[in-house]
């Protein structure tokens, strides 16, 4: 295991393993870390008190952050005729039908981060299941990615629309934004997916729901926080 460098050594500093901060702490925390040669994300992991082998246990669901992902997202739909065109005006990068599968197929081309599709066009992406399936980009008319209105879909999704999903150990991985994002701004998106994953808990689920929060950045150390500190307005 490699050693762990000066900055992160810097930013363990001011972080007490044994705590869990309120959300805004934690935040300051992160702010006031060493700055990095690029603009580090800023991730949560929220541990989660279920058993996602059991499929009424299952957590998943999509939102959009009141302040986006501070990235531009490369939008792909697959559409014909005139919603191919509502497409193209909502700003998607690509839009096609079978051209666009058999380069994904026969080219392994991947430059997109999020795919779109109308519910005439899932014959074709469906054959695109083993490849798209793991990398969490296959449409589900549940998170909004299979539907008519392909203009509101890629309008959301180039405005900071992620998904969620708990994952076999039971948690849920997610990004809520940028370092260089002011305080507030950060505060309100984590609070936000926070607040989704709550209201998201399964009926099934028994006991403690929330078993822990954690924020970090991509060179920094996980600050757990307290997922009460995190309660929408």
């Amino acid at each position: 295991m490699p050693k762990p460098g000066k900055r992160y050594l810097k930013s363990t500093e001011s972080v007490e393993s044994s705590r869990a901060y309120d959300l805004s702490e934690a935040v300051e925390i992160i702010k006031a870390q060493p700055d990095t040669k690029f603009d580090q994300t800023v991730d949560i992991a929220i541990r989660l008190g279920v058993d996602p082998r059991h499929a009424d246990q299952m957590v998943r669901g999509a939102l959009v952050l009141p302040h986006g992902l501070g990235k531009s997202v490369r939008v792909l739909v697959f559409a014909k005729g005139d919603k191919e065109s509502e497409a193209r005006e909502a700003g998607a990068d690509h839009v096609g039908a079978e051209d666009l599968a058999k380069k994904i197929q026969d080219e392994g081309w991947l430059d997109f981060d999020q795919v779109i599709a109308t519910p005439d066009m899932m014959s074709v992406v469906g054959r695109l299941g083993k490849v798209l399936g793991p990398r969490g980009l296959m449409p589900n008319p549940k998170l909004g990615t299979v539907t008519m209105d392909v203009g509101k879909a890629v309008n959301e999704s180039k405005s900071g629309k992620i998904e969620y999903r708990v994952d076999k150990a039971g948690i849920i991985h997610a990004s809520v934004g940028k370092k260089s994002f002011e305080t507030d701004k950060l505060i309100e998106n984590a609070t936000a997916l926070i607040d989704a994953v709550r209201k998201a808990k399964p009926s099934s689920a028994k006991g403690v729901y929330m078993l822990k929060v954690s924020l970090s950045t991509t060179m920094g150390p996980g600050i757990s926080i307290s997922a009460s500190s995190a309660v929408a307005a």
